[in-house]
């Protein structure tokens, strides 16, 4: 039978993570290229796009403190302490690369969107704000879902490519941190649902708005990142 999840088991998950699994340091890595340009032809725009999404945690953070103002301690040991120190690395390491490769620095969106400030300010209501915590919550298990998936073809790729440093000392230990952020989110989705404080309506019109809203990780809903997108999923076989 499996471990009921309670906060207690979540905030212990939030600690476990953020002892077991540091920021990475630029300089623990390697990142000698056999072949640039196989790897610029077939990677560069992948790596392009990933180095961007993960530095945009500066601004999920942002966007966080509107949507969230009565955040609970374990939220915000998670997103603060452990999510964000870990994914601006991972951002921070992927941009470095794809400047080895030739290419220009990532580009980052990093203003909170209006749509964001609006459902902040209603956000000071509790009944939308927990709303909004289900949403972070899901929002956040698909966004690492998409994340590992993608980390584990790369490295794959790499392998086959004979890119052993760039498989081994930076995809690997990335991926290596992901699937913990899809537990939490996981876990915390799930103990909020069992815990009863969200009404039928709630779930309702979480349910409503996540339909409505959903993008996939980094589209920021502009036509231009959905075609950048395209072209990762094309690259990577999905």
């Amino acid at each position: 039978m499996a471990e009921p999840v309670t906060s207690q088991r979540i905030l212990e998950h939030v600690q476990r993570l953020g002892e077991e699994h540091p920021p990475i340091e630029l300089d623990s890595v390697d990142r000698g290229i056999r072949d640039p340009r196989a790897v610029a032809e077939r990677y560069g725009h992948v790596i392009d796009y990933l180095a961007r999404v993960e530095l945009e945690v500066d601004r999920n953070v942002l966007e966080l403190l509107v949507l969230l103002p009565d955040v609970s301690e374990v939220d915000r040991m998670f997103y603060a302490d452990v999510w964000q120190p870990q994914e601006i690395q991972h951002g921070l390491i992927l941009d470095r690369l794809q400047q080895d490769l030739g290419r220009a620095a990532a580009e980052p969106v990093l203003d909170v969107s209006y749509k964001m400030r609006i459902m902040g300010a209603l956000a000071h209501f509790r009944a939308i704000q927990d709303i909004a915590r289900l949403l972070y919550y899901l929002t956040g298990a698909s966004t690492e879902r998409q994340a590992v998936l993608a980390y584990n073809t790369i490295h794959s790729g790499m392998t086959e490519l004979g890119e052993t440093a760039i498989a081994e000392t930076i995809i690997a230990p990335i991926r290596r941190q992901e699937p913990g952020h899809f537990a939490f989110y996981r876990m915390s989705a799930t103990e909020l649902v069992r815990s009863g404080a969200l009404r039928p309506w709630q779930l309702y019109l979480a349910r409503v708005l996540r339909e409505k809203t959903y993008n996939l990780v980094g589209t920021n809903g502009q036509d231009r990142y959905r075609a950048q997108m395209g072209g990762v999923v094309t690259a990577l076989g999905f």
